[in-house]
């Protein structure tokens, strides 16, 4: 069968194109695994945490005897009570240990008589889990699981996957402070190896689902765990390597480091995202784009254009995470309407929340989105769903056609009459009102013009307080533009250099830009600006 982009679940190399994880593997084992210690992988969803840990697993085996399990497994009644919580979770490292003996038998002969007699063993010191009296609780089951360790013929690491799924019992958290006090007397008895969990929330997360009051927030029994801050984004060289596997495979020419590196600029190496534009690249665009080459930055971009149309599951835990946290929200908006600069703290609460979750990051100490995508998602949801409300939206919409014609877009339309209809509607209102919500007003206003067609981004490196540059794509011709807060003549003029200087980048001879002016005697309207070989055409609001 033909390996494709996996974008559900699992990913195997053997069935799917993925990025290779080796490095990562070494590097996990040697700073963490061989060091004994015990922490969590908390990463937003579908980060690759789950095929993170099947490889893990595979790549430890020659030297660590790996139990690993799932709670998602485990229904609510699972943890009632600790009776019933130990001989759910004994069921779970019993079937592991199962699978782990099948895996043994279906690989090379070599391997499986080198391993055959640990596993012997460890089916052996297993079953002495099973004999446990049903009414057993945490202490019983902690004595044989020390019995188990100290018996096993290698170290045992423990691996929990979807830990979180156990959030809100008290039963899960009872099961985590036995770990930790075996963890911290395992000089006088023998306690598992190392012990990882996964899952998108962390331990204190847990601890403030089941106690919200202030002072016992950060009481977690999670408390031994190192800190994990490996990066799993996919690096441009990762990336690239994947598609040149794939270009191999599949005979089709391709600049692939150009391609890998128009891919990471929208994703920022999210995994996610990085196979879902793939799986679309691969197995969508041929057939409705068959005489264009697919394989190009053009080619990521209809792409992402295609994914943002998608309802997926990434993205409707983006929006319902953004109903349940307003704080989180706010500052999103603040971000990419305003261009406020937030200090990245990871202890306030709503950055804290949007690292977890996969939306925030530190970049040059300030809190940033995540990706480009991400972006464009949270762009297109605010702007949807105050698209009701907003005149700059309805007007356009229903003035679509005198902004395309023969199928381009008339991006110096689109500015002239967007500088007439924002006087019309918005020219009474205050200089703090129009610095603060000006260039949602542009946005509003921009979106139903190119709904369906085109797609805008905002360009992170440009976004601050007095200048934020908007990137269009519309069947496939690109148009810069540049929203700029009047700051005086001087900063004025050095701004419209720069933006000629930007339009280098992009490869483009004309680029746009919207002045929002406060001066009393500006000259509103639209005016054209020669800076060698680039035109700026200045709307002047």
């Amino acid at each position: 069968m033909r390996r494709y982009f996996n974008t559900e679940g699992l990913c195997d190399p053997k069935e799917h194109y993925m990025v290779r994880l080796d490095e990562r593997l070494a590097e996990i084992k040697q700073l963490y695994v061989d060091r004994k210690k015990y922490f969590a992988i908390n990463r937003g969803r579908q980060y690759g945490k789950t095929t993170t840990l099947y490889a893990l697993a595979a790549y430890l085996k020659d030297e660590y005897t790996v139990l690993s399990v799932d709670f998602q497994e485990l229904g609510t009644a699972d943890f009632v009570n600790e009776a019933v919580f130990v001989r759910a979770f004994s069921r779970l490292l019993m079937e592991a240990a199962d699978m782990k003996a099948a895996d043994i038998e279906a690989a090379d002969m070599e391997a499986a008589v080198m391993d055959e007699d640990g596993m012997k063993n460890m089916s052996e010191l297993l079953k002495e889990l099973s004999d446990m009296p049903g009414n057993s609780g945490l202490n019983e089951l902690f004595i044989r699981l020390s019995r188990l360790c100290l018996k096993a013929q290698k170290p045992v690491v423990l691996m929990i996957d979807e830990a979180d799924s156990a959030s809100n019992n008290q039963v899960f958290l009872d099961f985590l402070a036995q770990l930790r006090g075996y963890y911290l007397a395992r000089r006088k008895k023998a306690i598992f190896h190392s012990v990882i969990l996964a899952g998108v929330y962390d331990i204190k997360n847990l601890k403030l689902k089941l106690r919200p009051e202030a002072e016992h927030k950060y009481n977690s029994p999670w408390n031994i765990s190192a800190d994990f801050d490996m990066d799993m984004s996919f690096s441009v060289l990762q990336i690239a390597g994947m598609l040149r596997e794939y270009a191999s495979e599949n005979h089709i020419e391709m600049d692939v480091r150009e391609v890998a590196e128009e891919m990471e600029r929208y994703t920022s190496g999210y995994p996610y995202l990085v196979s879902a534009v793939c799986r679309l690249m691969d197995e969508k665009l041929p057939a409705e784009e068959e005489s264009l080459n697919i394989w190009t930055k053009s080619g990521v971009a209809r792409a992402v254009n295609m994914l943002l149309k998608k309802s997926t599951p990434l993205f409707e835990s983006m929006v319902k995470q953004l109903d349940i946290y307003q704080e989180l929200r706010e500052m999103l908006e603040q971000i990419l309407y305003q261009g406020r600069h937030i200090p990245f703290e990871p202890d306030v609460e709503p950055i804290s929340i949007g690292k977890m979750f996969g939306f925030l990051k530190e970049e040059n100490g300030q809190t940033a989105v995540s990706n480009r995508i991400f972006e464009m998602k949270l762009l297109n949801t605010f702007i949807t769903r105050e698209a009701l409300q907003s005149e700059s939206y309805r007007y356009s919409q229903s003035h679509i056609s005198q902004f395309i014609t023969d199928g381009r877009l008339d991006m110096e339309r689109v500015l002239e009459k967007f500088v007439v209809h924002f006087h019309d509607v918005y020219g009474s209102e205050n200089d703090k009102f129009i610095e603060d919500y000006g260039r949602k007003f542009f946005l509003l206003y921009l979106k139903p013009i190119i709904n369906g067609t085109g797609n805008y981004y905002i360009e992170a490196q440009t976004r601050n307080a007095k200048r934020t540059d908007v990137i269009v794509d519309y069947h496939g011709e690109q148009f810069v533009i540049e929203l700029k807060i009047w700051h005086g003549k001087e900063y004025h003029e050095r701004g419209e250099k720069q933006l000629a200087g930007y339009l280098d980048y992009y490869h483009t001879e004309k680029g746009y830009l919207i002045s929002f002016n406060f001066n009393k005697h500006k000259k509103t309207g639209i005016q054209k600006i020669q800076i060698g070989s680039r035109t700026i055409v200045e709307a002047v609001v």
